[in-house]
C-alpha cells in the first residue's frame, strides 16, 4: 500500500509504532455520531559517523461512532474530506467499518467489501496476489498488504488508551525494558499530565534494524536472511530512553500523547549513530452526536 503510515523509513519505524499499556481499555461515553480527528506526527533527527538526517511525517484519520450495541461499539475510520483523490484511490484500507467489543478482540465489519476493493486495487496497479506481503519501491518502500485484516492494525497505531492512565498507576511500552509507574506532572481545570521514563530493550532495537535490513534487501534485489541481519546487529551497542508523556481532558480522556525515543548505538568498528524520534498522537473533537 502506499498510506505514509505504512511506510518503512527509518531503522527504528517499526519499535516507535507497537506501544501498550498495562491496563485492559474501557469505552468511552460515546453516541452516534460522535467524530474525531487523530494526527498522527513522526519527527526524526539522526546524527552519526556518516552524516546526519530528518523526517518529518503526519497522518490524519477521522473516526465516526456509527452505532451502539450492548456488548460494544461499531466505528467508521477514514480519510478527512482534504486528501488528495490519488491518495485515495492508492489506499484500498479506507473507509472502514469495525465492531469493537467491550470485550474481546476488534472484528471487521465490511470484510467483503475490503476484499472486492483489494482485487480492485491489484488490478490496477498490474498486480497479481504472488505480490502480496513483499516489498517494493517507488517513491518510497512499503508492503504490499492483501489482508483485509490488516487495516486493523493500522488503526491501532491512531488509538490513544483509555483506561488506567493515572498517578501512579502501573505502565509498560513495547520496546522498552520492564515496567513503571505514572507520574502526575502538572494538573489544571483543562486536564492533567502524567509522565514515565523507560529504558530501551536493546535487543528489540536489534530485531527492529534486522528486519529493516531483511526488507532492504529484498527492495534492493540482494536477499538478507533475518539470522544473517540479526547476528550482524548483535554487535551493536545500544542504550537510550522512551519518554511518554500523556495530557487528559477534564473528565479524564486521554486527549494526546507525546513519546520521545532517544537511542544511542554503537557498532563492531567503532561508528556511531544518535536518533531522536518524538512521536504526538492527538485526538479533537469533530462533532457529538446525540
Amino acid at each position: 500500500m502506499h498510506m505514509k503510515l505504512a511506510k518503512s523509513t527509518g531503522l527504528i519505524a517499526a519499535f516507535l509504532l507497537s506501544a501498550s499499556v498495562s491496563a485492559t481499555a474501557a469505552p468511552l461515553a460515546s453516541h452516534v455520531g460522535d467524530s474525531y480527528q487523530i494526527i498522527l506526527t513522526k519527527e526524526s533527527e539522526q546524527k552519526g559517523s556518516l552524516g546526519s538526517s530528518n523526517s518529518h511525517d503526519r497522518d490524519t484519520i477521522v473516526e465516526r461512532v456509527v452505532g451502539l450495541r450492548a456488548d460494544g461499539i461499531e466505528l467508521e475510520y477514514d480519510f478527512p474530506p482534504s486528501i488528495k483523490p490519488e491518495e485515495r484511490v492508492s489506499n484500498w484500507q479506507f473507509p472502514i467499518r469495525i465492531f469493537k467489543p467491550f470485550a474481546g478482540e476488534t472484528q471487521l465489519s465490511d470484510k467483503s467489501e475490503l476484499e472486492t476493493r483489494i482485487d480492485n486495487w491489484l488490478k490496477t496497479a498490474k498486480l497479481t496476489r504472488a505480490a502480496c506481503g513483499h516489498w517494493i519501491f517507488t517513491w518510497n518502500a512499503f508492503r504490499i498488504e492483501c489482508d483485509p485484516q490488516s487495516a486493523i492494525k493500522m488503526i491501532e497505531a491512531f488509538e490513544l488508551p483509555t483506561a488506567n492512565i493515572r498517578d501512579g498507576a502501573p505502565y509498560q511500552e513495547a520496546g522498552a525494558q520492564g515496567s513503571g509507574t505514572l507520574a502526575r506532572k502538572a494538573s489544571g481545570p483543562d486536564g492533567t499530565t502524567f509522565t514515565i521514563t523507560l529504558p530501551v530493550d536493546p535487543d528489540a532495537v536489534r530485531r527492529t534494524r534486522a528486519e529493516s535490513d531483511v526488507v532492504v534487501g529484498e527492495v534492493m534485489h540482494k536477499p538478507v536472511a533475518i539470522d544473517a541481519a540479526l547476528s550482524k546487529r548483535a554487535n551493536e551497542t545500544i542504550s537510550g530512553t522512551v519518554s511518554i508523556t500523556f495530557e487528559t481532558d477534564s473528565t479524564g480522556n486521554v486527549r494526546r500523547r507525546t513519546k520521545i525515543t532517544k537511542l544511542d548505538i554503537k557498532n563492531a568498528d567503532g561508528q556511531s549513530e544518535r536518533e531522536t524520534v518524538t512521536e504526538t498522537l492527538e485526538r479533537r473533537v469533530i462533532a457529538h452526536g446525540k
